[in-house]
């Protein structure tokens, strides 16, 4: 594997306020890199430079950084109505598209971008087993995923080696979907969503960061790659290996027509999805999983 350390020392990051970036943008730092953000606003501060997803950005904002990493969009927790998908799909493809156009016409291009993207790409795919070459899925986080990705191509045609980064369910003590279920788990009022035999590939947080070093080291990783434990597990698995870490009971599913009720579309496209992912590409370049194991990911998460 040829191995090209990225030359400049500075990078570029968006979407910085959620778990990834909490983890992310502390370990950019210790290894010596100069971070600065890429904002939603329209002031401009030291470390910061401010954008809207909507807007073009001034190539010369952009010069000269050895990296760029791009993680904004739209959350998409929480029921979706008709509005709320549109600025979920145009927060990742205009920004997306905005942010890699700039990157193309800099008189000084990163040399590497990663962009984000998630298993989403796929769809509901029962047990297939899902590689970075698999086909897309159907639905609407299908659709979603492939113009997040699709709008990295100008970034591409310039000659930047760009990355797509598909993650799994990011488990973390700070924030996203581990955080939402601990509640109710938490008061052995837990259980699997639909009849659980849905897989759902997750992945620790300290991996996400330690696959996005690994990325920015690696010259030949490039075009999508899934960032995911290589131990998927269903959905039956993962609720009774988080109620034994907590010491609760697990005995009250949810069924998939509640889910449906409570959350919608998004019951079907998230909780309900099954998607058997793994990270071909990450395995074969030689990335050492931190967290295989869901049980120990989880312990490290909530025992700390």
């Amino acid at each position: 594997m040829g191995v090209t350390l990225v030359n400049s020392s500075r990078i570029l990051v968006s979407g910085v306020s959620g778990p990834i970036g909490a983890a992310l943008l502390p370990s950019l730092k210790s290894r010596g890199y100069e971070v600065t953000r890429l904002v939603r606003g329209t002031s401009s501060t030291s470390g910061q430079i401010p954008w809207g997803p909507a807007y073009s950005l001034p190539p010369e904002s952009v010069s000269g950084f050895g990296a760029v990493i791009h993680l904004a969009g739209e959350s998409i927790a929480g029921r979706w109505t008709e509005a709320r998908k549109q600025r979920i799909l145009e927060s990742r493809r205009l920004g997306t598209s905005h942010l890699a156009e700039a990157l193309a016409q800099t008189s000084q291009p990163p040399r590497v971008l990663i962009s984000g993207s998630a298993i989403g790409y796929y769809g509901n795919r029962g047990d297939d087993i899902l590689r970075e070459e698999s086909a897309s899925g159907d639905g609407y986080l299908s659709e979603v995923c492939r113009q997040w990705e699709g709008a990295t191509q100008p970034a591409t045609r310039a000659g930047i080696r760009t990355v797509q980064i598909r993650l799994g369910v990011v488990l973390s003590a700070t924030g996203g979907a581990l955080k939402t279920m601990l509640l109710p788990f938490r008061l052995g009022l837990g259980g699997n969503v639909g009849d659980g035999r849905q897989w759902w590939s997750w992945v620790h947080v300290h991996d996400v960061v330690g696959s996005i070093h690994h990325i920015l080291q690696s010259d030949l990783l490039e075009g999508p790659v899934n960032v995911v434990s290589p131990r998927p597990v269903t959905n039956v698995e993962f609720t009774k290996i988080l109620a034994s870490v907590l010491s609760r009971p697990a005995i009250l599913p949810m069924p998939a027509f509640a889910a449906r009720l409570v959350l919608g579309e998004m019951a079907d496209e998230l909780l309900l999805a099954s998607q058997r992912v793994e990270p071909a590409k990450l395995v074969s370049s030689g990335y050492p999983f931190q967290f295989s194991d869901l049980k120990k990911a989880l312990e490290e998460i909530l025992k700390r």
